[in-house]
């Protein structure tokens, strides 16, 4: 069995992928971007272990020996699930791997924002602290997490993750299912409207869909509070972010926290791109999935993936 990675980088250089040895003859590249790249790289492969790289027609029309793609994350946006199907390709993700870094991240953005730590950590090293004559500093007000109420949209397994967590910070959770689907029971579900409205934080984490693209908009943004910080781990596309920079710039709503954004990496025409303070918005990128423990267990969950197929064993197949 012939297993071509064609984005090795995507796990990180710090991680090994030694393991895919047990399984085959194994081809590296570092990254692979285009159709051609594809085509080329993976004619002979039975095996396709890749993560962005396009996994359509174009890509594997000349590709006859593919029998199974591993996306080396939980998404599987790159994949035309429909033409693979009626090749006779299984499509398989890695699922849970990122849940507890994601939501660390969730709250090391809304606590950066709601404590305004860019603004004291500056006050200290700008030199103002030392400088004044009292012991403490605390002339931007900051809020606690208890008694607020946290919004979540998106109750799957990192959903419910921050509304556990919230929960232990004092939040009382609300959330609102993109599908209306959602069996979860625990936290009360509520409608669109009332979760902008009510909302102190509102945390994204959906998948990206017809659904919920544009979730949050400039209408979705006038609903909120003026006091409210939203923070979007999911995938860029949920926030229109020209609707979401209007609604920093016009305060319409306190502050965003972003570990996605609508093109990645952030294009110089992003609005986004310009708004410089860090109080009110913080951008990193797209790193959020990224420890190094959740990256080793991707790479473990692919090899589990590609060794179960091996078996003939239905595990995390997402084009059944």
């Amino acid at each position: 069995m012939k297993i071509v990675l064609l984005e090795r980088n995507s796990a990180g250089t710090d991680v090994p992928v030694d393991c895919f040895n047990e399984l085959g003859e194994v081809v590296v590249y570092p990254n692979t971007v285009t159709a051609a790249e594809v085509a080329e790289r993976a004619k002979d492969a039975d095996v396709i272990v890749c993560n962005k790289a396009p996994m359509r027609e174009e890509s594997l029309k000349d590709v006859p020996n593919v029998k199974l793609i591993c996306e080396l994350a939980t998404g599987y946006d790159n994949c035309d699930l429909e033409y693979c199907r009626s090749r006779g390709i299984q499509v398989r993700n890695v699922v849970d791997y990122s849940t507890d870094m994601v939501a660390q991240h969730t709250f090391t953005l809304a606590l950066a924002l709601s404590q305004k730590l860019p603004y004291y950590d500056n006050y200290v090293k700008s030199g103002a602290y030392a400088a004044q004559d009292r012991f403490s500093n605390f002339d931007l007000p900051f809020n606690e997490l208890a008694g607020k109420t946290w919004g979540i949209v998106g109750m799957g397994n990192i959903g419910r993750r921050v509304a556990k967590i919230a929960t232990a910070f004092g939040c009382k959770v609300i959330f609102y299912s993109v599908t209306g689907k959602s069996s979860c029971a625990e936290y009360p579900r509520v409608d669109r409207d009332t979760l902008l409205a009510e909302s102190d934080f509102l945390s994204l984490h959906c998948p990206l869909s017809g659904l919920s693209r544009n979730f949050i908009d400039r209408a979705a943004l006038k609903k909120m509070k003026r006091t409210a910080i939203l923070i979007n781990v999911a995938r860029g596309p949920v926030v229109n972010n020209t609707d979401l920079y209007e609604a920093l710039t016009a305060e319409e709503i306190m502050a965003a926290g972003l570990d996605v954004v609508e093109q990645e990496p952030i294009t110089s025409d992003n609005p986004l791109s310009g708004f410089m303070d860090s109080n009110r918005l913080i951008i990193t990128p797209h790193l959020a999935w990224a420890s190094v423990e959740a990256r080793t267990r991707c790479v473990k969950g692919v090899y589990e993936n590609i060794r179960a197929f091996q078996q003939g064993i239905d595990q995390n197949v997402v084009n059944p």
